[in-house]
Parts: C-alpha cells; sequence; structure tokens
C-alpha cells in the first residue's frame, strides 16, 4: 500500500509542486494551507509522514506539531526558512523528526522522505527489546517508564532528553561523538547540525546537575561526551 503523506504549506505553487513530485514518485499526498486545518486533518486521518512548514497562517508549525505529538507518533519533517539552530531545535523539541530548509532541491527532500521511510520499515520489521534500569551516582533511569530521578526526585525530561541521557548513561565510559548521538538519538542518517546535540546537552545538564557538584555529563574537547563512572 502506498505511503500517506500530509503536506501543510501556505504556499500554494511550493505545495502543488511538491505535491506532484511526491505523487510521481507513487505517494498518496493531501495537501492544506493553514495550520489549524493541516492538524484537524492530521488527526482526524492516519499519514505516514506530515511535510510542515513552520510559518503558517492560523497556528505555527511549532504549535502544530505540539498539539500532534499529544495524540499521535506521526513522523514529521519541517520545512522552513528559519536556519537557527534555536529555530530547529525548537521544532524537534515538540517532537518533529527532522528539517529541511528552503529553498531546498526537490531531490534533497525526496531523499529525506525515503530515509524516514526506511527508518520505519526497519523499525517495524525488527523485534527490539528495551534496555534495562541503569543507575549512575544519585541518578536512576528507568527504561520501562522513560523516567529519571535523582534520589526520589522525578525529573521532568523531554523525549530527546531522555533519549539522549539514555544514550549515554548506556554507553556508560565510551566518548560519544556529535555524530553518533545524532545517529543514535535523532536517527539521523544525513548531514544535520551538530550543534543541536550541544544545545541539547546544555539544557539535559540544567535539569539534571546540581549547582556546585560536577556535571555528570563530561566533556571531551575535540571529540564529543561521555558518562564516566568514579
Amino acid at each position: 500500500m502506498s505511503k500517506r503523506i500530509l503536506i501543510i504549506e501556505d504556499e500554494k505553487n511550493l505545495a502543488r509542486f511538491v505535491s506532484l513530485e511526491l505523487q510521481h514518485e507513487g505517494y498518496e499526498v493531501t495537501v492544506e494551507h493553514n495550520g489549524r486545518s493541516g492538524l484537524e486533518t492530521a488527526l482526524e486521518k492516519d499519514f505516514d509522514l506530515i511535510l510542515l512548514d513552520l510559518m503558517l497562517p492560523e497556528m505555527d508549525g511549532f504549535e502544530v506539531t505540539r498539539r500532534l505529538q499529544q495524540e499521535k507518533t506521526t513522523h514529521i519533517i519541517m520545512m522552513t526558512a528559519r536556519d537557527s539552530v534555536m529555530d530547529i531545535v525548537a521544532g524537534l523539541d515538540r517532537g518533529a523528526d527532522g528539517y529541511i530548509i528552503k529553498p531546498f532541491a526537490i531531490e534533497e527532500l525526496l531523499a529525506r522522505v525515503r530515509s524516514v521511510f526506511r527508518r520505519q520499515d526497519i523499525f517495524e520489521n525488527k523485534v527490539t527489546s528495551t534496555k534495562g534500569d541503569v543507575t549512575y551516582r544519585d541518578l536512576k533511569l528507568d527504561a520501562q517508564n522513560r523516567s529519571v530521578l535523582r534520589g526520589d526526585t522525578l525529573i521532568p525530561l523531554t523525549k530527546r532528553e531522555y533519549d539522549l541521557l539514555s544514550t549515554l548513561m548506556n554507553n556508560m565510559n565510551r566518548v560519544m561523538t556529535r555524530e553518533e548521538l545524532l545517529a543514535q538519538v535523532w536517527k539521523y542518517d544525513e548531514a544535520v547540525e551538530t550543534n543541536v546535540v550541544d544545545v541539547y546537552i546544555r539544557y539535559l545538564r540544567g535539569k539534571i546537575d546540581i549547582s556546585g557538584r560536577e556535571s555528570y555529563i563530561q566533556t571531551v574537547r575535540g571529540m564529543g561526551y561521555v558518562i564516566r563512572e568514579s
């Protein structure tokens, strides 16, 4: 069965062009031109992927992503002319799977779409196992509940922050490069701005570290990040 893609894009010429190219590739495509109607369609129907503009009338792409992720796990690629790291992080933090900067070559967009579907197929066709609980100093990672405790205190983390901490804790004493973290946490297999990792490490430290004490996550200059057992 054909993969179903929803395009939410207010530039009608761009939306039509992308839609025609995707249909030519064999995908089933639906188009919406504002954030509110796009969100309604995404909630009412099931899609394999959403191509989402950030600057939309009635409701921006950040809010569409936030609301959608409360009810569904649909994969999202942001299409944006805003290329600052903070804008990209904001979209990823709300649940987007990737992004592409406008203007883009249609071949690049098609490659990213194929990449998302390839990862979907790999995930659906393999048996996955949940890693067990991990403890480091006074931090405890509860894999089943996807939660983190420092002593008896629950530390609220976003999905990305939890996945990043889990990856580092499950690779104790091993220096993880930014590229490795992008591949394992964000599942990217194309070149992506590695500063995204640095921003998330800063977020994570701000939540788990205690003022005046050594950070749980160590920076290895020129290489990456590591959690080392004492």
